[in-house]
């Protein structure tokens, strides 16, 4: 096992995750009869999205402004300057950017895809194209807004759902040229790197193939953006899975990739374990060109709408990302829940990635079509066998295209995250052991269908229906199996 990993093997020869942290303060959870979890979902609409949280018992929806903040965080929050221009807390947060990244200035917004709005707003015009490895769902929606277009070059690997390949982040370097010599340098607005693919697993980036996107980049003279959000875990991957990086401090491996990007924005939600997000850079063209956008759709320049007492913590939170101890709690015990799941033969996302254990939905309910969105009657049927709520990553996570017809996912998913610090070892065996039983019972799980369809971002808010009542026969069978735990 490696130096870097946070698993201990116990005296029985089990691997298990280790908590590098005590619990000081609880909150009470309700775990619903299943009667009532169905009730619950068909007000929602089939979409876990518009669950209300006290009908949740896990709530595994995300891990963006639920981690667990630590007590030095807690503490910084008392020593914020509530004010709303020149804020000492808006240079105490840029101090640490820079010194994290190695950057020379910050923009603040108000989390993540305010971020992509600045930068598609500033460099996405009509008829351009966006490279990424994979894309994001805001992102994408940000591109398509300003008149662009999004081109995916993920290696061939990423899109397998079972792998033992490392780092299915990586750019297919062939794919790239390719690209860049069909639409032409001068047509690319970006590559972006998002170092930790959401969509397909969390699945992180290494440090080699950053290298060598920009260097290929600035070769072509094409601006590079790196979206930092998912940095902790990645930069967990790297130091335990790259043997370059084997020796090099965290804080090294952060300034070496900082360096290969003109941009890099975070959700602060995620990278930090605070509400509110960023821009950094070092070139000042560009600082000056989004700047202009920030007091337009943010807030004034030192607060970028962030509670300034959420920006001391997140001061704090970025400092905390160069402690191996803080970013391996997440991919330790997705990686315990994956474990567990493999066990009792349910198909997940292989290697175990960051944010969250990716259920297969597809293998899971090989009977239901792409168009009826099976990872979002997964994530349904999850909730009304054990109260968890996941999120569904697949076809309803895309938009339609252009004539109406669905896009189809190239993975259809069902994440189910594991913030920072906030679920125990119990609670991820419990979700094992509810999908197990939903595994054992797959065959009564059918489709969905939209009754209300938003045209942008249709998972947040779209309503569906179940094909059948495949919902109530699925809660009945659950009151017969396990009378004792409804």
């Amino acid at each position: 096992m490696n130096q870097n990993s946070r698993t201990i093997r116990f005296f029985s020869g089990e691997d298990i995750p280790m908590e590098m942290h005590k619990v000081r303060m609880v909150q009470r959870l309700t775990l619903l009869p299943v009667q009532e979890r169905l009730r619950a979902i068909r007000e929602a609409g089939s979409n876990t999205f518009l669950l209300k949280n006290r009908e949740v018992f896990l709530d595994m929806l995300t891990d963006s402004g639920v981690n667990a903040m630590s007590d030095r965080q807690y503490a910084a929050m008392m020593l914020a300057d509530d004010s709303y221009a020149g804020s000492e807390t808006f240079f105490r947060l840029e101090a640490v950017l820079q010194n994290f990244f190695g950057t020379d200035f910050f923009l603040p917004a108000h989390q993540g895809r305010a971020c992509e709005n600045i930068i598609a707003g500033t460099l996405v015009k009509p008829g351009s194209t966006a490279i990424m490895n994979y894309h994001f769902t805001t992102t994408k929606a940000h591109v398509v807004r300003f008149g662009g277009v999004v081109e995916e070059v993920i290696g061939e690997g990423g899109l397998q759902v079972e792998s033992d390949a490392p780092f299915k982040g990586d750019f297919d370097l062939d794919k790239l040229a390719d690209v860049v010599g069909r639409v032409g340098a001068q047509n690319v607005s970006f590559i972006r790197v998002e170092s930790g693919t959401n969509l397909v697993g969390g699945q992180p980036v290494s440090l080699q193939n950053m290298k060598e996107v920009s260097a290929f980049a600035r070769g072509q003279g094409i601006l590079t953006v790196l979206d930092a959000s998912l940095l902790a875990d990645n930069l967990y991957f790297i130091k335990l899975r790259e043997q370059a990086c084997f020796d090099k401090s965290t804080a090294e491996i952060v300034r070496e990739m900082a360096s290969l990007f003109d941009i890099i924005y975070f959700s602060g939600r995620k990278l930090g374990c605070a509400r509110g997000g960023g821009i950094c850079t070092s070139n000042r063209e560009l600082f000056m060109q989004m700047r202009d956008m920030v007091p337009l759709f943010e807030g004034f320049l030192t607060y970028g709408g962030m509670s300034v007492r959420e920006m001391e913590a997140m001061a704090v939170g970025i400092e905390e990302t160069l402690d191996m101890d803080v970013i391996s709690q997440t991919p330790i015990f997705v990686e315990a829940l994956a474990k567990e799941l493999i066990q009792k033969g349910v198909p997940v996302v292989t290697p175990p990635g960051g944010l969250g254990c990716h259920v297969d939905a597809g293998r899971f309910l090989p009977h239901v079509p792409q168009t009826q969105y099976p990872a979002g009657a997964l994530a349904a049927a999850i909730f009304i066998a054990g109260g968890v709520r996941g999120m569904e990553r697949g076809t309803l996570s895309e938009q339609r295209e252009p004539d109406g017809s669905e896009h189809l996912a190239s993975m259809e998913l069902v994440r189910l995250a594991v913030p920072k610090r906030v679920f125990t070892l119990s609670q991820i065996k419990y979700v094992a052991d509810r999908l197990a039983w939903l595994h054992a019972n797959r065959d009564l799980i059918g489709g969905l269908e939209f009754i209300e369809e938003p045209k942008t971002l249709r998972f947040f808010l779209g309503k569906l229906r179940p094909i059948g009542d495949w919902q109530q026969q699925l809660a009945d069978r659950f009151a017969q199996d396990m009378p004792s735990q409804l």
